[in-house]
């Protein structure tokens, strides 16, 4: 059954009442059952394209948090063959929250490594709904260290509230672990290609972001808080998150804009849910050109390029 967003209930009403009539018995009435099933499918597909024209920054927050939203590892299965994870952090415990591995985008050998959030109720508690603990961002750095070593380039997904912020987390040095993994991400000499296909929150994104390339999917964010974690603080209010989201200017629109990020991919309409095939094959296409891209130039200046595009990034001059 497809879930909608609350911003959606037009669409589910009609959705509903298609359901309803093609459910229906064959009968000597079923010619006009089968126009009105026509006319409330253009109408439905009217309503979608409204829906979606002209998005407000909270909406485009609902649609990146979509459950049914494809996740990392259905890119990794869609786009990456002779897939072999690696699991730990050599250190302390395997953190389900992120995973990596071994792979072949093609026929170029590549280390993927993104955050999972899970698919099932079960699954989502097991991976702590894509807030990695320390372990997990250790494991990242070990496998960008490994790439590096044997000269792979790294592609990871992007999809995440926002590290995990519990005491245990905190006490095995969350912070430090995430200053590590950014770190290892401008000092490897092999390209790394990010892409935020959800939620890109705080220092657990930007830990697995800092890439030469950085790409959004059209209904992605990126932000250094979420909407409701500013209102709290700003407002004392959680319920001012709409206010908040326009204000942090996180969508893939407005980063772009500010040279935050490099390219957008476009989502069917209504959605990468909503059409799961062409979002996986749109997405390998704008990986696998910037993977090709990368493929003539020198490592030594893959990190010069990549050193300099943050260098930028935070100067007067980029304003």
């Amino acid at each position: 059954m497809a879930i909608y967003l609350d911003f959606e209930k037009d669409l589910a009403e009609i959705q509903s009442k298609i359901s309803d009539l093609e459910s229906l018995p064959d009968s000597s009435d079923s010619k006009n059952i089968k126009n009105e099933i026509e006319l409330l499918k253009t109408k439905s597909a009217d309503v979608l394209k409204d829906l979606y024209g002209e998005m407000k920054p909270w909406r485009k927050c609902q649609v990146a948090r979509h459950p049914e939203r494809p996740h990392t590892k259905d890119y990794i299965d869609y786009m990456i063959s002779e897939y072999t994870p690696l699991s730990g952090d050599r250190n302390f415990a395997e953190d389900l929250a992120i995973v990596g591995g071994l792979g072949r985008l093609q026929d170029t050998p590549v280390v993927v490594l993104g955050h999972e959030k899970g698919n099932t109720t079960e699954s989502r508690l097991q991976r702590n709904f894509g807030m990695a603990r320390p372990e997990g961002y250790r494991k990242a750095t070990r496998l960008m260290k490994l790439a590096d070593k044997f000269g792979l380039p790294i592609i990871t997904f992007i999809d995440t509230p926002g590290a995990y912020p519990g005491k245990g987390a905190e006490e095995r040095g969350q912070a430090e672990a995430i200053a590590r993994s950014t770190q290892t991400c401008l000092e490897v000499t092999v390209p790394i290609i990010s892409i935020i296909i959800g939620e890109g929150g705080s220092g657990g994104a930007i830990a697995m972001a800092s890439a030469n390339t950085l790409i959004m999917l059209e209904h992605s964010i990126y932000s250094v808080i979420s909407p409701e974690g500013c209102a709290s603080i700003l407002w004392k209010n959680s319920d001012k998150m709409r206010e908040a989201a326009d204000a942090l200017k996180l969508t893939a629109q407005h980063l772009e804009k500010l040279g935050v990020v490099d390219k957008i991919v476009n989502e069917p309409l209504g959605g990468a849910h909503r059409n799961k095939n062409k979002a996986l094959e749109d997405v390998k296409k704008a990986i696998l050109k910037e993977v090709i891209s990368f493929q003539k130039i020198d490592r030594q200046q893959i990190k010069k390029l990549r050193s300099e595009k943050y260098i930028n990034m935070g100067s007067l001059s980029s304003l």
